[in-house]
């Protein structure tokens, strides 16, 4: 059976139909919707409230925002140098940022980590020395929890063996690499030249050193992306066997990312024939061994993230998913988002900004969101429906109310709800940010004027 017979006309007609603009809801209220930022006072007063209570689990993210070229697709916060010089200062001022957390809180200390992620930016654009200073310096005030993990993202062109040996000796376990695409043309149109080969060393390189898992960051809807180099894409994924895929949509947004403006229409797959090519990618992966875990990842049977999945333990946050449930994520260094049961806070963005505020001793905050009963509800709720499903609603009356709202897709064999939850069926997992929506009332009730969000499918 080909893969264009799999998908079949009724099914396109639903990808068609469905395909709109959609929040990826790594929270909720989406970020257009923050609207209570808090102080900082009132930020700091929601960690210690937290940090207080008992058996509190919590997570961290590092920033590193320094990239050496700019990929055109990217829609990190990011700054584009090759001056290597940047590297001690940045790392001083997130250090000293942990600091003014620590002044104010000092039992972080006795509070179990988790889970703590590199991001960027390119978090390798560090030297050995400056991540092991870092993480070695942070975690003398941390206390690790018994499962706890590291990870970091890496881009293949700019990592060394030596960077990765580094991490590992501190305890590093997961590694997640940039890969994109393998296509040279592809890669030439996203200013990103990668070939396979070194992404296929670099993954043998990180398994002789001893880390546990290697996941691929693969992106569907780029600039002269076919069926036929998708498939490829697939079929030599499948070759180098990582334990994890993020198969993501490009997400276009020109109006906020001027790069993307560079793309020719004609160049860039879109609509179904977009959406095809995710078909595609899932097919080959799931036919390889690959399970699909929510919403665009796929994990082999021996990853942690599917393990999750059978335990009930899958957690999503700004971080994407993982298999830690945490009540607070700590964000250091510029643009990182942090979040409380009640509360959402963002750095600066400005690294000039962010390290004027350090220098002084104050937290860098940007935004934020305070947020109400009603939104903690619907945030769960919404978590729910992204790592399970399903969800169970307020009442009769709102279960009335949600019923109205996705008749089409009920109607359509997508989603049923019945004994007030939502059942997200088999064949509606590809409409999942869809479905979501119908537990957001902010965007319901003030649907935004101007394209905010990319399209969902």
């Amino acid at each position: 059976m080909t893969t264009q017979s799999k998908i079949n006309q009724p099914s396109m007609n639903l990808l068609s139909k469905y395909d709109i603009p959609a929040p990826r809801y790594t929270s909720y209220p989406t970020v257009p919707y923050w609207e209570k930022s808090p102080t900082k006072t009132e930020w700091m007063d929601s960690l210690k409230k937290h940090f207080n209570k008992d058996n509190t689990k919590w997570s961290m993210y590092l920033h590193i925002p320094f990239c050496e070229t700019l990929c055109t697709f990217c829609g990190c916060n990011t700054i584009i140098t090759k001056d290597h010089k940047r590297e001690h200062p940045y790392v001083e001022h997130m250090l000293k940022e942990w600091q003014i957390y620590l002044s104010e809180i000092p039992n972080i200390k006795d509070k179990e980590l988790k889970e703590v992620h590199l991001g960027g930016g390119t978090p390798t654009f560090l030297s050995s020395e400056h991540l092991v200073h870092l993480m070695s310096t942070l975690f003398k005030d941390i206390k690790k929890a018994k499962d706890f993990e590291a990870s970091i993202e890496v881009d293949p062109r700019r990592t060394r063996p030596e960077q990765l040996k580094a991490l590992y000796d501190i305890g590093f376990r997961r590694v997640s690499m940039g890969v994109q695409d393998f296509d040279p043309e592809v890669q030439r149109l996203v200013n990103r030249i990668q070939p396979e080969q070194m992404t296929l060393d670099l993954t043998k390189k990180s398994r002789e050193i001893g880390f546990t898992s290697v996941n691929y960051d693969l992106i569907y809807g780029l600039p002269k992306q076919t069926k036929d180099s998708i498939r490829v894409l697939a079929e030599k994924t499948l070759e180098h066997r990582p334990d994890r895929i993020a198969l993501y949509s490009f997400a276009l947004v020109p109006w906020i990312k001027p790069t993307h403006r560079l793309y020719k229409d004609e160049d860039l797959p879109m609509g179904l024939e977009k959406r095809e090519l995710y078909e595609i990618s899932r097919s080959i992966l799931m036919a390889g061994g690959y399970k699909e875990i929510g919403m665009d990842h796929f994990a082999l049977e021996t990853d942690t993230l599917f393990k999750a999945v059978k335990e009930d333990k899958l957690h999503r946050n700004f971080m994407g998913y993982t298999h830690h449930r945490t009540d607070i994520l700590l964000g250091l260094g510029v643009s990182s988002i942090s979040e409380t049961p009640d509360t959402f806070h963002q750095n600066e963005k400005k690294y000039p900004i962010y390290q004027r505020s350090i220098d002084k001793g104050e937290i860098a905050s940007l935004r934020g969101h305070q947020l109400t009963d009603k939104d903690q509800i619907r945030r769960e709720q919404i978590l729910e429906l992204m790592t399970t499903w399903s969800t169970k609603l307020d009442d009769q009356e709102h279960e009335k109310n949600v019923k109205v709202f996705l008749a089409e897709l009920i109607n359509d064999n997508l989603v049923e709800v019945k004994d007030q939850t939502i059942f997200v069926k088999e064949s509606g997992r590809p409409f999942l940010r869809n479905i979501c929506m119908v537990l957001d009332e902010r965007l319901r009730l003030n649907k935004p004027t101007q394209q905010v969000f990319s399209k969902s499918l």
